[in-house]
C-alpha cells in the first residue's frame, strides 16, 4: 500500500527523490520543504540531509510491491527532472513506472526545459500522467513545454495560482487543476482568476478540477467554486 495520500487529486504518493531547490514564485512556501524539515527533526532516515535533493535506489520497487491499483502521485517531496536528479535514475524511474502497468502515476514539474529535453529519451507508456505547475502568466511557457512530450494525458496544475491566465493555449492539454495556496503566510486566489480558468477549460473541452481556495485555514475556504465542486478527471485519450 502507498502512503495514503490527503492531495484531492491523487490516493497515493511515492517519493524515489526527495529534496529540491526553489525555481518560481510558486515555490515560496513550498509544503514540501516545510515537512521535510519536520520528519529530518523526527529523525525519518530518508530525510536525513533534510531538503537536499537525494535520490532514493531503495525506494525504486516499491509500486511494484503494491498490488491493489492506485492512483500514484510520484515525489510529492521533489521534482523529478531537476538538474541534481542523474538522467539515469529518472529513466529507471520511468522503467518501474512502465513496469507497474497496474498503476497510475502522475508525475508533476516545474523544469519543464529539462522535460522537454529528456522526453524523446524517456517511454511513455499510457499509465503515466505528464503535467506542469504554472503560478502565474509568466510561466506560461510551461505549457507550450508540455505539449511536446508524448504522454497519454498532459496536465497542468495552477496551484498556488497566483495571478490571472487569460488566454491560455489548452491544445494537447487533458486536464487542468486549480488551487489557492494553503498553510502559513498563503498568498490570496482572486476568485476572478479561477472562474475565467473554467471559463476557458469549458471553451476548450478540457475538464477542470477545483482543489481547494487555500488560504490559513484550508478546511472552512472549502472547495466550492461557484456554488458547486469540480472533481472532473481526464479520459486518457486515444493514440492518434
Amino acid at each position: 500500500m502507498g502512503m495514503k495520500s490527503k492531495i484531492e487529486w491523487t490516493e497515493s504518493t511515492w517519493n524515489p527523490v526527495t529534496g529540491c531547490t526553489k525555481i518560481s514564485p510558486g515555490c515560496a512556501h513550498c509544503y514540501a520543504e516545510r515537512m521535510a524539515r519536520r520528519l529530518r527533526a523526527m529523525g525519518q532516515p530518508n530525510y536525513a540531509r533534510g531538503f537536499e535533493v537525494t535520490v532514493h535506489e531503495e525506494s525504486l520497487d516499491l509500486p511494484l510491491r503494491w498490488k491493489r491499483p492506485q492512483t500514484i502521485f510520484v515525489n510529492s517531496m521533489s521534482d523529478l527532472f531537476h538538474d541534481e536528479v542523474p538522467f539515469e535514475f529518472v529513466r529507471k524511474v520511468f522503467g518501474v513506472m512502465e513496469e507497474a502497468s497496474w498503476h497510475r502515476f502522475q508525475v508533476l514539474t516545474k523544469r519543464s526545459a529539462r522535460l522537454a529535453e529528456l522526453a524523446p529519451l524517456l517511454p511513455w507508456p499510457d499509465n503515466v500522467w505528464m503535467g506542469v505547475t504554472v503560478e502565474n502568466a509568466d510561466y506560461a511557457f510551461r505549457i507550450d513545454h508540455l505539449r511536446t512530450v508524448a504522454a497519454a494525458v498532459r496536465f497542468l496544475s495552477l496551484e498556488p495560482l497566483l495571478g490571472p491566465m487569460p488566454g491560455l493555449n489548452l491544445s494537447g492539454i487533458d486536464w487542468v487543476i486549480v488551487g489557492g495556496e494553503s498553510g502559513p503566510g498563503a498568498r490570496a486566489m482572486e476568485p476572478a482568476w479561477a472562474i475565467d480558468l473554467l471559463g476557458q477549460c469549458r471553451r476548450s473541452g478540457v475538464p477542470f478540477f477545483f482543489k481547494q481556495w487555500g488560504g490559513v485555514n484550508k478546511k472552512k475556504a472549502g472547495r466550492t467554486l461557484d456554488g458547486r465542486v469540480y472533481n472532473e478527471m481526464p479520459a486518457a485519450r486515444q493514440p492518434t
